[in-house]
């Protein structure tokens, strides 16, 4: 790895967000003045909204890391297709609130609103308030919206006890001006939108990153190099991460201890190669889909042909569990033709194996329901829940 050769303590450009590494370029710096006035307003809903790679994660990440703990407690949710009630139980798991490990379709969402209001009292009375922050809020339903809006309304007395903060793409700021959510509009008290950085705060940005890994100029980087770098990424700072990332890796390859202009238009090659597409009217930029870390907190599109081996996986199950049931009813019927007649005109048989057996194929029954229902669920969020999906999946299989 090129982190090895140019003697870097870790990856500089890594694509999950890191608040050890963040930059405050003039948007950011705005974002975060915006942030802290509506924290400290202690209630309603912040908006923070930007481009796909513009860093509001990272920016989250930050000022999560720079609060104080004895006087915050912050939830976080993270995958946001959901409905009312998928996001009251996020909500609960958020803060640590106790939920029982049931199939959503029986939980008890009341019970959880319950336990979650408690939650937020007891933390009101230690003197800690709470903020709950979702990120791509874009994917929220208007359901779920306004679960967001309802959850506002607990109080202590005259003190609220939950404020929110909503990250989402540009499109959210539509969902937001949609109708039905002029209640919810009324109740936010601080937005920004947080654009691309400056052409100039490119290079500052990508030494800030190489700084923070022990970058002491090797590799050495030519003039020219960040403004092209920052032409071809659009200053947005993901992409910025992922053409410094590979020009690195260019570098290590090739052994280079000068990091050039040729360098990086054979970078910006290969990446058009992959699938990129320059906009019209401007100078080509790079977007691609790479490989992202599992703790990534979003996952990857599935194929055509991961759809399709999930649904013949589901069909299977149905079989098996059809199958299942047809073995318990002929175990019932058989069962009944011994109480019967049979029993009374011979010794007491010894049920206890087939009560057993009855026992598991419920069991396996319930379970087979639980994975089909879990399954159903997976392949309606197919975008953004299926790898929590597929970990519930696992999870179900192996308690099975």
């Amino acid at each position: 790895m090129y982190d090895q050769f140019y003697g870097f303590t870790g990856r500089p450009f890594q694509l999950a967000p890191d608040p050890e590494f963040y930059f405050e370029s003039l948007t950011h710096r705005k974002a975060l003045s915006y942030l802290g006035y509506g924290l400290s307003q202690g209630e309603g809903f912040i908006v923070i909204t930007g481009e796909v790679g513009a860093g509001k994660s990272t920016l989250a990440a930050h000022m999560v890391a720079k609060v104080d703990k004895a006087r915050l407690t912050v939830g976080q949710i993270v995958t946001s297709m959901l409905d009312g009630d998928e996001l009251v139980r996020l909500a609960c798991q958020a803060f640590g609130v106790l939920v029982p490990e049931t199939p959503v379709a029986s939980w008890d969402k009341a019970a959880g609103l319950g336990a979650l209001e408690l939650f937020l009292q007891d933390e009101a009375r230690a003197g800690r308030r709470c903020l709950l922050i979702v990120d791509e809020a874009q994917n929220l339903s208007v359901q779920a919206l306004e679960e967001l809006r309802m959850l506002s309304n607990f109080q202590l007395g005259a003190h609220p006890l939950l404020q929110t903060l909503l990250l989402g793409q540009p499109e959210f700021r539509e969902l937001m001006n949609g109708p039905g959510l002029e209640q919810l509009r009324q109740r936010v008290i601080a937005t920004h939108h947080l654009d691309a950085m400056e052409p100039d705060e490119v290079g500052p940005y990508v030494e800030h990153r190489l700084k923070h890994v022990g970058w002491v100029g090797k590799p050495a980087i030519s003039p020219g190099v960040y403004a092209r770098l920052a032409d071809a990424s659009g200053c947005v700072p993901r992409r910025v991460n992922q053409l410094a990332n590979r020009l690195l890796l260019l570098g290590g390859v090739e052994q280079a201890a000068v990091l050039d202009n040729d360098m990086l238009e054979e970078v910006i090659a290969d990446l058009a190669g992959d699938g990129a597409e320059a906009a019209p009217g401007k100078a080509p930029t790079v977007d691609f889909i790479q490989s992202h870390p599992a703790a990534h907190a979003q996952a990857e599109p599935a194929s055509v042909a991961d759809h399709a081996a999930i649904l013949a996986d589901l069909a299977q199950e149905l079989t098996k569990r059809d199958e299942q049931i047809a073995e318990l009813q002929q175990a019932v019927r058989e069962l009944a033709n011994m109480h019967g007649g049979t029993l009374a005109s011979q010794p007491e048989p010894d049920l206890e194996p087939v009560l057993s057996g009855l026992v598991a194929l419920t069991l396996r029954i319930e379970a087979l329901e639980t994975r089909t229902s879990d399954q159903n669920e997976a392949i309606r969020h197919v975008l953004t829940m299926l790898i929590e999906w597929l970990e519930s999946e696992n999870a179900l299989v192996r308690a099975a």
